[in-house]
């Protein structure tokens, strides 16, 4: 196995150089101005750099009718989300083919120009019942997709500049991601989605994959997620102490993902398994409730979707990982698949608890996190 080519063949970029830029900068100043907000922008630049090859812009009538419907886009192409630049009715209903309008990011700057090729109706609840399993808007990612306006804008994009960022230097490309792990030598990298600090169980299951491939992508999402969600400079600072102390060097790569999260579950599973492939994953992780929230989703529906498509279709070969904890009884790291006992033995904590825990100063025991990664969350309270 070889690190696989970007889905649909080709890794996409549409960024363009400064000189084109700056062209474009000129030209946007005489078109229809569309702000766009923080998840919108998230996806303009995960286009941009190619994290989600193939597209070149906002998906048409077609891909996001079959996107919703049947997981693919209208070529028959794996695809699990609908990826959609929305507008209000008279933005939308003024706008005509073949226009080009001008892409308004949250600092006021033009982001990008889009070329119309067609504007249409979405159908929220339709895509709430089947990207979401719910039509709840007690759902954050529903509530979000409610939120937006009520037509949607298809065509490709020129991107003139990509959104200011902390921790720059962490946020590489997927033509940069692939360019590290060649210049390594990994010919197989599995990657790691994380929108949480790193805690023993993850730093499991991550050691258990790096046994059988070259590399470990450990990946962030660090784009827009729940209030209540860790802020990202946190989690970053959390996996920068346990990388430096707890991994091998040569075999570890930290880089972000820009994306927003939607909290879709075995939807997203896959969503987030393609976009690694972009980056040049061969394997991907799956551990237990990928990217749930509340009760949604059964405990391994995010594994069990993968079933839905045929072997090797993806292009990318997800790891599927059982609930983790330490076992006192077995000294150790383990999962049912591994351990007779239960009850006192497995240092199994909620997320409600760790919090309770870290807003004392009290460090939770080193059997479910590393006391670097607690110590940096309790500062961060304390902040």
């Amino acid at each position: 196995m070889t690190i696989p080519n970007a889905h649909g063949g080709t890794l996409v970029d549409r960024l363009l150089s400064s000189d084109k830029a700056s062209a474009a900068e000129q030209r946007a100043t005489s078109l229809k101005q569309v702000p766009i907000d923080e998840r919108v922008q998230a996806d303009l630049e995960l286009i941009a750099i190619g994290g989600l090859s193939p597209l070149t812009g906002f998906m048409s009538a077609a891909d996001y009718k079959s996107v919703v419907g049947d997981m693919r886009l209208a070529s028959g192409l794996p695809w699990s989300i609908p990826v959609v630049l929305d507008v209000q009715e008279e933005m939308g209903r003024s706008l005509k083919g073949g226009e080009e309008i001008a892409l308004i990011g949250e600092s006021g700057a033009v982001m990008a120009i889009q070329t119309v090729e067609e504007v249409y109706e979405g159908d929220p609840k339709r895509e709430a019942r089947e990207v979401y399993r719910t039509e709840e808007d007690a759902h954050p990612g529903v509530a979000a997709m409610y939120g937006r306006g009520p037509l949607l804008v298809s065509g490709p994009v020129e991107v003139l500049r990509l959104p200011d960022h902390d921790f720059p230097e962490l946020r590489l490309t997927p033509q940069q991601t692939r360019a590290a792990f060649a210049e390594r030598g990994w010919k197989t990298v599995v990657g790691f989605q994380t929108r949480n600090p790193i805690h023993r169980a993850h730093e499991y299951i991550q050691k258990a994959a790096l046994e059988i491939v070259d590399g470990l992508l450990v990946h962030p999402l660090v784009g827009a997620t729940k209030s209540d969600d860790i802020p990202a400079d946190v989690r970053i600072r959390c996996y920068e102490a346990l990388l430096k102390n707890y991994y091998p060097q040569d075999r570890t790569l930290l880089s972000l993902l820009p994306a927003a999260m939607r909290y879709a579950g075995p939807r997203e599973a896959i969503f987030h398994a393609i976009m690694r492939k972009n980056y040049g994953c061969s394997h991907f992780i799956v551990g237990r409730d990928h990217a749930g929230v509340g009760s949604y989703y059964g405990t391994y529906d995010a594994q069990k979707i993968f079933e839905e498509f045929e072997p090797g279709e993806l292009g990318i070969v997800p790891l599927m990982f059982e609930n983790s904890f330490f076992c006192r009884e077995c000294e150790g790291m383990a999962s049912n698949k591994t351990c007779p006992h239960d009850g006192d033995a497995r240092v199994i904590l909620s997320g409600t608890q760790v919090r309770e825990m870290l807003s004392r100063g009290e460090e939770p025991p080193h059997e479910f996190t590393r006391p670097e990664v607690a110590r940096v969350l309790i500062d961060s309270m304390k902040r």
